[in-house]
Parts: structure tokens; sequence; C-alpha cells
């Protein structure tokens, strides 16, 4: 065994979840735990249970990819962390559109949106203004971010812009074909990103000045190998358990008379949060590096490969995408990549760009209920 290698006691909730989830699944459809949702004392207890063991599979499914991250070690451990939020946001999107009669048009569209202001406004805010304010200045490679926000850049107009101004059919939408040729450009680019990150160029990447006493120390291989059965067991909890809690979001939504594009938020937010806490643990331990791999490796895997899976659902099942951002979106948008550029561009940070990032923020999420 590698000297370096250390057994690490393994949380009771990262083995239970992913125990009890597909129990769970079985159990609930049993009881008729179906779409749509009907408000009664036991759904309304199995709706409340089933948020917590989704809650419970999705954070297990993210310490396991971190145990197997730390293993890898880095640019290849965010990766296995990108990978799975990636498939527990395509099993929620997918779950939604399948189960909505309308098909959830705007879904996919607000869930790209809202992931990309999330990530780049709430979490690298947070990231940088806690680092800032631990360490006083931070730093990190400008090239690896300069490379995150052009692709970053690229796929953000290609998905969520020009659908508004193609003329082969009327927008915010593409046709088929158009969406079919985005889907692939999208998985190119990203795979030519993913290259440059993991072979060609990795060290504009692993750049981090952080306090090696803080640094997790890698995992022994039999912590590993129980690591990656979990996260496979939690990760088909999370997608079976998708379709049910799709339907209690979009009871709520309803009931509360919220926009459409809270649904989004709702699953932006779910697919994130466990990553998010990685990542401002990583800014915390003055490794704002790897918390900013975690945060925009997030939002270039939501357009590089959910588009393209959400694409493939809404081919094969001929259900409609409208992909457009509206006027005040779009701004809101342009804003934040203009931001992002020079916040990020110069390698090092300090408070003031941690407010800027949360102001914009702020903004997005006020706009969000109040458009």
């Amino acid at each position: 065994m590698d000297s370096h290698a250390h057994a690490v006691a393994m949380p009771k909730s990262a083995w239970i979840f992913p125990a009890v989830a597909l129990p769970f699944f079985l159990v609930a459809s049993a009881a008729g735990f179906a779409m749509p949702f009907v408000p009664s004392p036991l759904s309304i207890a199995v709706a409340c249970v089933l948020v917590i063991v989704l809650f419970g599979a999705i954070f297990a499914a993210v310490h396991h990819a971190e145990v197997i991250a730390h293993a890898t070690g880095e640019p290849f451990g965010t990766l296995v962390l990108t990978a799975a939020v990636t498939i527990i946001e395509v099993a929620l999107i997918a779950s939604i559109m399948i189960s909505d009669q309308g098909g959830s048009p705007e879904l996919a569209r607000d869930t790209v949106f809202a992931v990309v202001m999330i990530v780049c406004t709430g979490l690298a805010g947070a990231c940088i203004l806690a680092g800032s304010l631990r360490y006083h200045e931070q730093q990190h490679g400008s090239t690896g971010a300069s490379a995150y926000l052009a692709v970053l850049i690229v796929l953000a107009t290609l998905t969520l812009v020009l659908p508004n101004y193609t003329q082969e059919i009327k927008g915010p939408s593409y046709s088929d074909t158009q969406l079919a040729f985005v889907a692939v450009m999208t998985i190119l680019l990203y795979g030519a990103f993913l290259y440059i990150q993991t072979v060609r160029h990795t060290e504009y990447f692993v750049t981090e000045s952080g306090n090696a006493a803080d640094v997790p120390q890698r995992p022994a291989a039999r912590t590993v190998a129980l690591s990656i059965g979990l996260l496979m067991l939690a990760l088909v909890g999370v997608v079976l358990l998708s379709k049910k809690f799709a339907n209690v979001v979009e009871y709520v939504r309803l009931a509360a008379d919220a926009p459409p594009a809270t649904t989004g938020l709702v699953v932006a937010i779910l697919v994130l949060l466990p990553e998010a806490i990685s990542a401002y643990q990583a800014a915390r331990r003055d490794e704002l590096q790897k918390a900013l791999n975690l945060a925009l490796g997030s939002s270039l895997a939501t357009i590089g490969l959910t588009f393209p899976a959400v694409t493939v659902v809404s081919l094969v099942l001929h259900k409609p995408l409208v992909l457009g951002l509206d006027a005040g979106e779009t701004v809101l948008l342009a804003l934040t990549l203009i931001v992002s550029i020079l916040t990020l561009g110069s390698g090092r940070t300090n408070i003031l760009y941690g407010f800027v990032h949360l102001v914009i923020f702020g903004t997005f999420l006020f706009m969000t209920f109040l458009p």
C-alpha cells in the first residue's frame, strides 16, 4: 500500500443514503406515489422523506466522488465530481421534461442559465470573498481561468443567445437540424477543453497555494474501491427518485404561483449545492485554483454535457426546447461574463471582486422572482 494512503473514516450518511434510496423508490412506487402529485397526509409525509433521501443520496454521491478525486489528484479529481453532478442534473431535467405533459420546454434553458449565474456570480463571489477575508489576497492561474471563460462564452452564446436570431424557424428555438448541430459542436468544444485540461496543458489548472496541513490525505485503495461502488449506487438512486421529486417541485411551484424559471433555479441549486460546499471549503483552505476548477468546471459541464443529453431527450421523445434568453437575462449573462473576465483574468483576487460578483448574483435572484 502507498505510504501516503490513509484509511479515512466514512460518514454513516455516505453509505446509509445510497443503501436506502433504491428500496425507498420501490416502496414509494408500490404505495402509489406517482404523478401528478396529489396532496394528502400520506403523500406529504412520503414527499418529505423523499426530499431527505434524495438530498442525502446527492451529498453521498458527491462525497464518494471527492474520495475518488483525492485519489486521482488534480485536475482529474474535479472531473469526477463534474461527471457525478452532470448525471444528477440530466436526470432531474429529463424527469421533469418527461413528467410534464407540456414537456417543460423552457426548463433546460432556465436550468443552464441558473447554473451559469449561480456558479459565475454566487459561488465565485462567495469563494473569492471568503478566501480574501481570510488571506487578504489569493492567487490562481490566470491562463486556466481564461481558458474556462473563453469556452464558457462560446457555449453560452451558442445555446442561450443565438437561438433568438436564427431564421430557419422563429426563435427562441432551434430547428431539429440546428439543435443537433449545436449539440455536436458543444461536445467537440468541451472535449477539446478536457484534452487541454487533462493532457496538453494540465499546468494551467493545478497552481495552488494552499496550506499543506489542510489538504485532505489520499485515501486507501480499499476506501476508493468502496466509494466507486457506493457512488454508482447513489447515482442510480438519484436518477430513480428524480422523477418523483420533479412532480413535487412542479406542484409546489404552481401552488405558490411562482414564475416557471423557479423550477430551473431549484434544480440548479439542488445539483450544485454539494459541489458548491466543496468549492467554498477549498477557497477557505487557500486553494482558490481548486475552487475555480470546481465552480467553472460545473458551468462548462452543464452546457457541454447536459445540453447535448437534453437534446437527445428532446429529439427522441419529440419534446420541444425553448433555448433563447429574453432581453433582461441576456444583459445579465453578458454582464456576468464581462465581469468574470475582468476579475479572474488577473490571477489575483480581493474582497472587492467578491462583492461585485455577489451583487450580480443578488440581482439575478431578485429578477427571477420579480422579472
